[in-house]
């Protein structure tokens, strides 16, 4: 079984997969992850984001591994587990770059789909799981939620980790995103292929209620 969730940051896609393969005891792939530990890589060789043939280069020589457990994805980068470090503001600031660039994006939905065969079944969840990397996947769903809560569920994730900022720098970030980000996943509404959940006042637990209930009818 493949459940793809894809969606704007801070819609509670990650949590939601999470949980969701708990339930169901498959693998939890985080897709975003991939491109965040290549922004990553980018700022610790000092590579310039914006030079798209030395960000290709940093994506085709780094040693990227996924470990994808049903309730969690650990990454590690050139020996090293960065699944912290991926998610300060820096990289998200630098991650679209990475996620615009069109070779490293065919690269990694190269590995993602490998990922998948040799999983058979996993949560995975992104920005174009449902609409490009696997587009035959047994249920789809969108999660969407307001900027100004999607902002402030960013912001305690950050603070928790350590990072020091406030909302407007968060809400600046999910704004620079989303209008690029939106078009991933615009397929799958337009044909209507996907579920679509609005999270903005719905407990986790509502939303993974919900999704196995879909699920759930649609194996019936």
């Amino acid at each position: 079984m493949i459940v793809t969730i894809d969606g704007p940051a801070g819609s509670g896609k990650s949590t939601a997969a999470r949980k969701l393969a708990a339930r169901l005891e498959i693998a939890y792939l985080d897709t975003g992850a991939m491109y965040r530990a290549v922004a990553l890589a980018a700022q610790q060789r000092g590579v310039d984001i914006r030079e798209k043939p030395a960000l290709l280069e940093v994506a085709e020589t780094i040693d990227l591994h996924v470990d994808c457990g049903p309730t969690h994805t650990r990454v590690q980068l050139d020996g090293h587990d960065v699944s912290e470090a991926i998610r300060s503001l820096a990289v998200s600031a630098a991650t679209p770059y990475v996620a615009r660039h069109v070779e490293i994006r065919a690269l990694l939905v190269d590995r993602q789909r490998a990922i998948g065969e040799s999983l058979g079944s996993l949560v995975t969840e992104g920005r174009d799981q449902g609409s490009v990397v696997f587009p035959l996947a047994d249920a789809k769903f969108v999660l969407q939620a307001s900027l100004q809560k999607r902002a402030q569920r960013r912001l305690q994730e950050m603070l928790a980790d350590g990072e020091e900022v406030v909302l407007e720098e968060v809400m600046q970030n999910l704004r620079s995103r989303d209008g690029v980000d939106a078009k991933q996943w615009e397929p799958l509404l337009v044909s209507g292929e996907a579920i679509v959940i609005d999270t903005t006042d719905l407990t986790i637990a509502e939303v993974i209620d919900i999704m196995a209930e879909t699920i759930s009818n649609a194996s019936l």
